[in-house]
């Protein structure tokens, strides 16, 4: 079960109210930020960039490849660990816009992470310490420390056990 908060909307769906939630400058600057960071090839840049403008947290050694797209609205609620690769193209989103409600949920990315390219991860999400996604994944539930994950929907192709057993052999 992912961990969102709910907050209910009346009348138009909560897309039409986004900012009711998020003010219009602050998407602005997000949106600006984002878009540098995403096409910009200076690991370093990009990760000072996130950190600094949207204020997410980025462990040392991070990288966050070409095209990634961090969460618009609320980039603040996403955390990565260190020594972790974010995949290209992959989409993190720490909100979902519904029709009678919108969903807020952090999303935590641990460390030692390897998430594969096209990858969308949904808000309230935490993946554990050392874990793999396989690319075009909908990361829709936690993923457990080391485990290896893919799919649409997501499901464990391999604890962290089978794993290890497996790099054994």
């Amino acid at each position: 079960m992912r961990k969102t908060t709910r907050y209910p909307v009346k009348k138009a769906n909560s897309l039409w109210q986004m900012y009711k939630t998020v003010s219009f400058l602050k998407v602005c600057k997000n949106f600006i930020a984002i878009q540098m960071g995403r096409y910009t090839p200076w690991l370093g840049v990009k990760n000072w960039l996130y950190r600094t403008f949207l204020r997410m947290s980025i462990g040392k050694e991070s990288a966050l490849a070409l095209m990634v797209m961090p969460d618009l609205m609320f980039p603040e609620k996403i955390s990565i660990g260190r020594n972790c690769v974010i995949g290209y193209n992959t989409t993190i989103l720490a909100h979902e816009y519904l029709i009678d409600e919108y969903r807020l949920g952090d999303v935590e990315i641990g460390d030692d992470v390897m998430i594969g390219a096209n990858t969308t991860i949904l808000p309230g999400v935490t993946i554990g310490d050392g874990a793999i996604v396989s690319a075009a994944t909908l990361v829709h539930e936690d993923v457990p420390a080391g485990a290896f994950v893919g799919g649409n929907p997501m499901q464990i192709i391999y604890t962290k056990e089978e794993r290890e057993a497996k790099q054994q052999e």
